[in-house]
């Protein structure tokens, strides 16, 4: 039985449909994949005896190393926007001020927000009210009564 015989230039390939994976989709994952394989490419043009099983087990192994690396050091170091509530829609709204569309009655009512109706939680107030956003609790609003 014969084993299948790589060269250094297939890990190259490989490495490169793992980039134009990570291009068509977001995260940084496929990209420290292709990174991994581009050095088996090269430790395999370096030595080219590396049987198929080393050369597996060190793609495998420097995948996980750059992946982990990669999200060990985006803790430490967050992506930094100048929009950080930009997917966090009900954050948004924290410390505003709006008007009640619903009384709150036994502690829920609604508030109108731009286009949309919010469910509120709050002290009872009377409708028309005006009532400020103090937190966000799934899909509803924590509110305290102004004035």
């Amino acid at each position: 039985m014969t084993e299948l015989d790589f060269v250094f230039w297939h890990w190259w390939v490989i490495a490169l449909v793992l980039l134009v994976v990570e291009i068509l989709t977001p995260g940084f994952f496929f990209l420290w994949m292709a990174v991994s394989g581009f050095i088996t490419g090269c430790l395999l043009w370096l030595v080219p005896s590396i049987s198929l099983n080393t050369q597996l087990f060190v793609f495998s192994l420097m995948s996980i190393v750059t992946i982990s690396v990669w999200k060990f050091y985006v803790k430490k170091h967050p992506i930094e926007t100048d929009h950080p509530l930009l997917n966090q829609r009900g954050a948004q709204y924290i410390g505003r001020i709006f008007s009640l569309v619903e009384p709150i009655v036994n502690g829920q009512g609604k508030i109108k927000v731009d286009d949309s109706i919010w469910k509120v939680h709050g002290e009872d107030c009377e409708l028309g009210a005006k009532v400020k956003v103090i937190a966000v609790r799934g899909t509803e609003f924590e509110v305290e009564k102004i004035g």
